[in-house]
């Protein structure tokens, strides 16, 4: 599965610009040109990456990613915008910004931040556990050059317990990672991504009774 952005942005050229381009790039881009279509996309979809104008129509960029932030939704986000001033850059970092870029936008080095940037928050481009590697931009789990059929939840998982570095993840831990506070939990999806890890990884996954799950990588 290819790395996911949301685009929004309410010049409708800009915005079919630079969704081409981003495809082009070996991107998956879904649109919006307003700001409540686009925070129903953020709910409904999983992504990796968003792409915020700041001016916009009904509420501008701050105020979206502030609501999303509020929710829960940790997902990277780079804010494009026309504003030049100084305050607006701060305004955009304090509600939970990654990268501010103001227009015109270079594409050759907007592509350069995203790459940044997702490299950044999953720790590296992929992991090798023995005969398997995670690609951790993607969300795959891969068998030599074969994509395994995962679920992104059961990747998440398996990328939280790797950052735990064989320390016990909690189920509180869990829970927070996989599912954002507007999302109801669901304790039985957690036992088929672990049964599904255990498929691949059956020594390495160790229950530890009450309290969470450890990963064991010296047990692959």
């Amino acid at each position: 599965m290819l790395p996911k952005i949301l685009l929004l942005e309410d010049d409708k050229l800009f915005n079919e610009t630079v969704e081409d381009f981003l495809e082009e790039e070996g991107y998956v881009v879904e649109v919006a040109l307003d700001p409540y279509t686009a925070l129903e996309l953020a709910f409904e979809h999983s992504f990796n990456l968003y792409l915020f104008d700041v001016n916009l129509p009904y509420e501008n960029g701050f105020s979206l990613l502030q609501k999303l932030r509020e929710a829960g939704d940790r997902t990277p986000t780079i804010f494009l915008t026309s504003r030049s001033d100084k305050a607006s850059m701060i305004e955009g970092f304090t509600v939970g910004a990654d990268d501010y870029m103001k227009k015109p936008i270079d594409l050759d080095e907007l592509a350069l931040r995203i790459r940044a940037i997702l490299r950044r928050e999953y720790g590296a481009d992929e992991i090798v556990l023995g005969e398997f590697r995670v690609d951790c931009t993607a969300k795959e789990l891969y068998r030599g050059e074969e994509a395994l059929k995962i679920s992104n939840k059961a990747i998440e998982l398996l990328l939280l317990f790797l950052s735990a570095k064989g320390e016990v993840v909690r189920h509180e831990e869990i829970e927070e990672s996989l599912w954002h506070t507007s999302e109801e939990v669901s304790l039985g999806s957690v036992r088929v991504y672990i049964t599904t890890l255990k498929k691949y990884f059956p020594r390495a996954i160790k229950n530890i009774r009450g309290i969470g799950y450890r990963f064991l990588q010296e047990e692959i």
